[in-house]
């Protein structure tokens, strides 16, 4: 008779070594006494063992280290942008083989014209006038020809205020995404892409959003003051705006009623490494206005005023929060 045992998740400690293990092999140059220092890594505790052969897996999946990460690998180690890869690739093998085929759209971002670091809101100015701003862990791509002007949108959150257009006068402003395609009609707006759906919120203005899978029947203009979702098949309802969805803009981050859970994975679009909280928080309802930039003060204001704990592994990159 066979018995199910519990499915047991690595470690994070042996997920983000696992992960700078990966870097340094990637490195051509590597050494024989490299080689053995892995080797004796992977062999010193079962959760290294465990964490290596999930490594191993990724490898499989994705054929081999994505080009984008394996050149950081060339850097010092000390190098920021080393670092950061290195903390990406843990967070992939920490989500596992359901997240990995979304990899490659991910990717795309490495070489967009425009990117912005987690955590970091950017500011943007185009060519013919308009005004971006870009939310944590944002990348776009710009093409303007005779014909318009096209922003892509790989993955993050983007403000848009429109101009006039000072080069080539008529030509219309639309945004894409892997959802469809939006056209400014004079406006000012707000897109994020989101697990295969884009959020839409007009603040000025209007836009016509047309769905990449749908005729142009089913395309819909969304006016001031509204917002609406979609796929590549079809547009959601028009809704009354939540002028709380553009509070990143100033860097806060309005709760009102949510969740324990979706307040921390919002958060967790500003942190590096997880936050998450246990099951028997997870639906605690919270309010409050959160600074999105400020980890330590947000995580102080929870404990303060809903009596949680917070446990810090990994110098912050690993938080769980969780009822007392």
């Amino acid at each position: 008779m066979s018995v199910d045992h519990p499915r047991v998740e690595p470690d994070p400690e042996a997920l983000a070594e696992a992960a700078e293990w990966l870097m340094c092999l990637s490195d051509s140059e590597v050494t024989p006494g490299q080689q053995a220092q892995w080797a004796a890594w992977r062999n010193s505790s079962a959760e290294r063992a465990q964490a290596w052969a999930r490594a191993e897996l990724l490898m499989g999946k994705l054929g081999g280290l994505p080009p984008a990460l394996s050149l950081s690998a060339l850097d010092r180690p000390s190098d920021p942008g080393r670092r950061r890869a290195i903390t990406r690739l843990a967070v992939l093998l920490a989500l596992g083989p359901a997240s990995w085929a979304g990899w490659q759209m991910y990717g795309q971002g490495w070489a967009a014209d425009y990117r912005s670091a987690v955590g970091q809101r950017r500011d943007v100015m185009l060519a013919d006038g308009t005004q971006l701003i870009l939310n944590t862990d944002t990348a776009i791509d710009v093409r303007f020809d005779a014909n318009e002007r096209f922003i892509r949108l790989y993955r993050g959150e983007i403000l848009v205020q429109t101009a006039p257009d000072i080069v080539v006068p008529a030509r219309p402003l639309r945004v894409g995404t892997g959802e469809g395609v939006m056209q400014a009609l004079g406006t000012r707006f707000s897109v994020r892409e989101r697990q295969g759906r884009t959020y839409l919120a007009v603040l000025e203005g209007a836009v016509r959003v047309q769905p990449a899978s749908a005729g142009q029947a089913q395309g819909r203009v969304v006016a001031a003051g509204e917002q609406a979702d979609f796929d590549g098949q079809g547009v959601g309802p028009n809704q009354a705006l939540d002028s709380a969805g553009t509070l990143w803009t100033q860097g806060m981050l309005l709760a009102d009623n949510m969740r324990l859970d979706e307040l921390l994975g919002e958060l967790a679009r500003y942190q590096r490494g997880f936050i998450r909280c246990d099951r028997q928080s997870a639906g605690l309802r919270v309010s409050g206005a959160f600074p999105i930039s400020d980890r330590g003060r947000t995580l102080g204001m929870l404990q303060a005023t809903y009596g949680l704990e917070v446990e810090e592994r990994m110098g912050g990159y690993w938080t769980l929060v969780s009822a007392r």
